[in-house]
């Protein structure tokens, strides 16, 4: 199933990309240039009406760094938007933005894992 987005959200997107926090772009050093166990991450990526921080188009996965721009008031907002796209088959994995700053081993460790336990249940055998 093909995923479209808003056209209109590129514009933005950009800029969210060239206005990163921290721990987006850390993440990003270690999910860009397929580093991820050979999976195509893109950043600040419009899908549907709403912008997501990471997005694996191959697995479906939408990763979101919780942090100073996730507070209380954005909660329905963040939930509407989660349950949007998980209607539309994707899976999202959260992060706080303070765990991926002081503990990035243990966040590459939990998208792998998922990413594992996804390629078992889908049959895809890897060589590595």
């Amino acid at each position: 199933m093909k995923i479209h987005y808003n056209p209109k959200l590129k514009q933005l997107a950009r800029k969210l990309r060239n206005n990163s926090t921290l721990s987006e772009i850390l993440l990003w050093e270690e999910l860009k240039n397929r580093k991820m166990l050979g999976y195509k991450f893109l950043r600040q990526k419009p899908v549907g009406n709403y912008i997501v921080d990471f997005f694996c188009n191959k697995l479906k996965l939408v990763i979101e760094i919780d942090g100073e721009s996730h507070d209380e008031d954005s909660f329905e907002y963040d939930m509407n938007r989660q349950h949007w796209l998980e209607t539309n088959g994707l899976t999202i994995l959260r992060f706080d933005d303070l765990e991926v700053k002081k503990d990035m081993d243990n966040v590459l460790m939990s998208i792998e894992g998922w990413i594992r336990t996804h390629e078992e249940s889908k049959g895809i055998i890897r060589n590595d």
